[in-house]
């Protein structure tokens, strides 16, 4: 975690809320859902909802204090009934655990009702394998965060991440090695209180958390339709999966030399269709071709009418299309945009050899993006040589895994450079 600097206070929470967005998105590619803590996290928490396109829900995590003097935090409950102490605290008060069983008992209570008056009888939305982010409107001293955090963490999510638009020294300290990343945008030496960093700090009643949860809350699954396809290329036919999503901003093809049904490339083509994109992942080699030796231009030509015939399939009508290209597609992407320099308006390739486009790269007209790996010296001065020959604006990233975005452990990386790349130029979110 590493603060930047901000303009601070706040105007307000939504405001906080669409500051954090800006740097949430790098985490929040699968199956995202952020958490808020209420009352004050849930108006951050819908703004993040809404710019990151992930569910949103609230986790109810309750403070501990002392039995004469509730203000002062000692701990905190969280919903599913455990109890975190502060025992550095406690032992500074020379106060025993068993002194505080008669809060813990009543602060349950509260806890429960919170949660019934919040979600009913509904249970927790599934955590294992998400992307799961907790958000607050700040950290005075971590305590509340630490045991929600140390809760989801036990259901085994598959990034946890705590974001707050301000926190003190203190709290990043305590927090620091609770979530897989902390994202906190000022962290003031001055920190006194959360209120201080806000010039409305409102109080919200839990008829506006309901409220909110209400608008913003639940399952924000675009309507889509998906089917297997199979898409002539001469007298090649290729194997197909097309999704068309409701009102798209845009369409990307993903294109690799075998291999769609890898979970990880369904994975990354998900991220795109949460984010407003219809999809269509394709195999460009039938089973048998040796991907290895496949020819750059005869696989961009398929590529190619592969995008001719997306653009005259129902629900792409005059959105702007992206291509994606992996290994032995690298090439053939930037092949594909040359041969239609009308239909592509963004080119990702990454992990292959983007030197075989040769002749053609100086057609390419779409702004092209080209992902590779950091150890691999050669592989980039052939992405250079190639971006120095293309008729367009370009970029050269390097990510970890960029070689087998889908085939490989770790895709994350590449999948968010190639969002943020279609964000960029595929046209504003619709």
């Amino acid at each position: 975690m590493s603060p930047v600097p901000v303009s601070l206070p706040f105007a307000d929470r939504s405001e906080a809320g669409r500051r954090l967005a800006e740097r949430l998105r790098p985490f929040m590619i699968e199956d995202p859902l952020v958490l808020a803590l209420p009352r004050g996290g849930v108006p951050v928490g819908a703004e993040l909802a809404r710019h990151l396109d992930a569910d949103l829900d609230v986790l109810v995590v309750h403070r501990l204090g002392l039995p004469e003097q509730p203000e002062v935090g000692v701990g905190a409950i969280a919903e599913n009934g455990r109890v975190l102490y502060d025992d550095r605290a406690l032992a500074r008060m020379r106060l025993p655990r068993r002194a505080l069983e008669g809060n813990v008992a009543a602060e349950r209570a509260e806890l429960d009702r919170m949660r019934r008056a919040y979600r009913g009888d509904r249970p927790l939305p599934r955590i294992t394998g998400r992307d799961c982010v907790v958000v607050d409107d700040g950290s005075a001293t971590g305590g509340t965060a630490r045991a929600a955090l140390r809760m989801l963490r036990q259901e085994e999510p598959a990034k946890l991440v705590l974001a707050v638009p301000v926190a003190s020294h203190e709290a990043v300290e305590l927090l620091r090695e609770e979530a897989d990343a902390l994202v906190v945008l000022g962290v003031p030496d001055n920190f006194r209180e959360v209120g201080e960093w806000y010039r409305d700090f409102g109080g919200v009643s839990d008829d506006r958390v309901r409220e909110i949860l209400a608008e913003h809350g639940g399952d924000r699954v675009r309507p889509a339709r998906s089917r297997a396809v199979r898409v002539p290329s001469g007298e090649f036919v290729l194997d197909g999966d097309l999704t068309v999503v409701q009102s798209p901003r845009g369409a990307v093809v993903t294109a690799s030399g075998e291999g769609r049904g890898d979970p990880r490339r369904r994975a990354a083509a998900a991220a795109l269709q949460r984010s407003g994109y219809t999809t269509l992942v394709l195999d460009l080699c039938a089973e048998g071709e040796h991907t290895e030796k496949a020819d750059a231009a005869l696989l961009g030509g398929r590529l190619a009418d592969a995008i001719a015939w997306l653009r005259d399939s129902e629900g792409v009508g005059g959105a702007p299309v992206g291509v994606v290209g992996d290994g032995a597609a690298a090439p053939a992407a930037l092949v594909a945009a040359a041969l239609r320099p009308g239909d592509v308006a963004a080119v990702v390739a990454h992990g292959g050899r983007v030197d075989l486009a040769d002749t053609h790269l100086r057609d390419v007209r779409a702004p092209a993006l080209v992902l590779l790996e950091s150890r691999d010296s050669f592989f980039r001065e052939l992405g250079e040589w190639a971006r120095a020959r293309m008729g367009a604006p370009s970029d050269l990233r390097v990510v970890s895994g960029a070689e087998q975005l889908f085939r490989g452990a770790e895709w994350r990386p590449a999948a968010v450079e190639a969002l943020d790349w279609f964000d960029r130029h595929l046209g504003p979110k619709g």
